[in-house]
C-alpha cells in the first residue's frame, strides 16, 4: 500500500509539472523556424540518340523504379478516331511483345513480383516499372522489347476495346462525369478537349491505328526516363546504351498540338435526371503553365475554393449555409494549352440556383472587395508547407523533376517556388481575380430535376438550354 502511495504521489507531481510547463508554452505561443527545403539534386543525362534520363541513387531498399514519358497522348487522337490513346495503352501493357505472348510476359513479371502499367493523358504515354534491384537486367530487357517491338495480340487488343466500350455504356451513371462531359463539349467544342470516346468512334479503332502510334511516338528523342533506387548511376547508363543504344529515330520530333477554338456563348445546360440532388458544375477557360501570373492565380483559386475548409467557398456554402457537402473551385494550369476553371459541388435540387447565384457573387466579392492580410498569409503558408508532401519519396523527386523539364517548366521553378509564393501580396490576389475570374462568362452545367431546376432559373436573364442525355 505505501509503494501505490509513493507511486501516486509521483504521478500527481509529473502531472503538475506536465500541467504547468504546458501552460507556459501555449500552441499558439510557439515558435519555430520557418521552413526551408532544399530540392535534392537529380543527375540528368543525354543519350547519343536523343533520349533524357533522370537517376537518383537511393539504397534504402533493394528496389528499382523506371518511369518512362513518351510524347504523344490524346490531344493527338483524331476527332473520329477519340479514345485511341486509352486503347493504345491498354493494348500495349497487356499484349505481349515480338519474342513473348501475353501470357509469357506476364508470367515473368509475375515471377519478379514486378510491377508494370501503361497510361496515357493529354499529352503523353507513361509507362511504369517496380522490380527488385536483383532482378533490373531482366526487367530492364522485358521493358526494353515491349518498347520497341509490342505484338498488340488480338485478343488482348480486342479485350481492351471491349473494356472501353462497357464504359461508354457506363458514362452516365455519375452526375459529376456527366456534368463534366457536357462543360468541356461547350468550351472546347469540336476539339479533343471537349470530346470523349463514343460506340462509333472505337468502332472505328482498328489493329493498324496502334502500329501507327508506335510508330509515330515511340522514338528514342521522344522517351524520357526516370530511374531510382537501388541503382548504380553508371551501370544504369551502361545497361541503356547496350539496350537501346542502336535504336535509331526514324520521324520527326515535331508533333504539332491543335490550336483550341472559341468557346460557345455562355449558358446554363440542364440535364434532367430524377435525382435527389443536383450537381453543379461551372466554369470557363484558364491558363496555361506559361502564364507569369501562375502562382498569383493558384493562390487566388486556393483563396477562393481550392483550400478546402479554408476556402470561401466552403466556409460559406458548406458551413455557414448548409447547402452542399463539399463545393470546390479547381483553376489547373494547362501544360500547353490553357485548361479550365471550374467550380462544383452538388445540392438539393431546390438550392441549386441559389447555389450558383452565391457562387457568382463571391468570385464578384474576391475581385472587387479583395482578401485581407490575415487571409493572404494563412494561405501562403499552408501552400508553402504543403509543397513537401509532393515528394514523399526519392522516385517522387525525379519524377516531378523530369516531368517538369518534358513540360518545358523554367529551370528553376521548384527551387523559386516557395519564394514566389512568399513574395505574393494581396494585391496580386486581387489584380489576377479581376483579370483571370469572369463570373459572367461562366458556362454552366445542372444535372437534376428539371421541373424544380427550371422555374428556380426563370429569374434569371441567361439562356437556358434543356439537353436529353445522349
Amino acid at each position: 500500500m505505501r509503494q501505490l502511495r509513493r507511486g501516486f504521489y509521483a504521478f500527481f507531481l509529473l502531472l503538475t509539472f506536465t500541467a504547468q510547463d504546458s501552460a507556459a508554452q501555449r500552441p499558439d505561443q510557439l515558435t519555430f523556424p520557418p521552413l526551408e527545403m532544399v530540392f535534392p539534386t537529380v543527375t540528368q543525362q543525354h543519350t547519343a540518340n536523343g533520349m533524357t534520363v533522370y537517376l537518383k541513387e537511393d539504397d534504402e531498399l533493394p528496389l528499382v523504379d523506371l518511369t518512362l514519358m513518351v510524347r504523344g497522348g490524346s490531344i493527338h487522337d483524331p476527332l473520329d478516331k477519340t479514345g485511341l490513346s486509352k486503347w493504345f495503352a491498354q493494348s500495349l501493357e497487356t499484349g505481349g511483345t515480338a519474342s513473348l505472348t501475353p501470357a509469357q510476359l506476364e508470367e515473368e513479371l509475375d515471377f519478379m513480383a514486378a510491377q508494370l502499367s501503361v497510361t496515357s493523358s493529354s499529352y503523353s504515354f507513361q509507362i511504369d516499372l517496380s522490380v527488385h534491384q536483383r532482378d533490373l537486367i531482366r526487367a530492364l530487357e522485358l521493358l526494353v522489347d515491349l518498347l520497341r517491338r509490342p505484338r498488340f495480340n488480338q485478343e488482348r487488343v480486342e479485350l481492351a476495346k471491349q473494356q472501353l466500350i462497357e464504359s461508354v455504356h457506363r458514362r452516365n451513371d455519375r452526375p459529376a462525369a456527366i456534368a463534366s462531359r457536357y462543360l468541356a463539349r461547350a468550351i472546347n467544342p469540336g476539339h479533343p478537349f471537349g470530346v470523349e470516346p463514343t460506340l462509333e468512334t472505337l468502332d472505328n479503332l482498328m489493329i493498324a491505328d496502334l502500329v501507327a502510334v508506335h510508330q509515330r511516338f515511340f522514338q528514342p528523342q521522344q522517351l524520357w526516363w526516370g530511374i531510382s533506387g537501388a541503382i548504380d548511376k553508371d551501370e544504369i547508363l551502361d545497361l541503356l546504351a547496350a539496350y537501346v543504344g542502336n535504336w535509331e529515330n526514324t520521324t520527326t520530333s515535331d508533333i504539332a498540338i491543335p490550336s483550341l477554338p472559341e468557346p460557345l456563348d455562355p449558358r446554363v445546360t440542364i440535364i434532367d435526371r430524377q435525382l435527389s440532388q443536383t450537381t453543379v458544375l461551372m466554369g470557363h477557360r484558364g491558363i496555361s503553365k506559361d502564364n507569369p501570373d501562375l502562382h498569383a492565380v493558384r493562390l487566388a483559386n486556393y483563396l477562393l475554393g481550392g483550400g478546402g475548409f479554408n476556402s470561401r467557398l466552403m466556409r460559406e456554402i458548406r458551413s455557414n449555409r448548409g447547402l452542399a457537402y463539399s463545393i470546390y473551385s479547381q483553376f489547373q494550369p494547362g501544360r500547353y494549352l490553357p485548361e479550365l476553371f471550374v467550380v462544383s459541388g452538388e445540392t438539393r435540387n431546390d438550392a441549386a440556383v441559389e447555389v450558383l447565384q452565391l457562387v457568382r457573387n463571391m468570385i464578384k466579392e474576391l475581385i472587387i472587395s479583395g482578401v485581407s492580410n490575415e487571409e493572404i498569409e494563412s494561405a501562403k503558408n499552408s501552400l508553402i508547407n504543403s509543397f513537401i508532401f509532393a515528394f514523399e519519396n526519392t522516385h517522387a523527386v525525379v519524377t516531378q523533376k523530369m516531368r517538369l523539364d518534358f513540360y518545358a517548366y523554367p529551370d528553376d521553378y521548384l527551387e523559386t517556388y516557395q519564394k514566389r509564393i512568399k513574395a505574393l501580396t494581396a494585391e496580386d490576389v486581387q489584380r489576377v481575380a479581376r483579370e483571370y475570374l469572369h463570373p459572367g462568362q461562366m458556362h454552366i452545367v445542372l444535372v437534376g430535376d428539371s421541373g424544380i431546376l427550371l422555374p428556380d432559373l426563370e429569374d434569371e436573364s441567361l439562356d437556358i438550354e434543356l439537353v436529353e442525355l445522349d
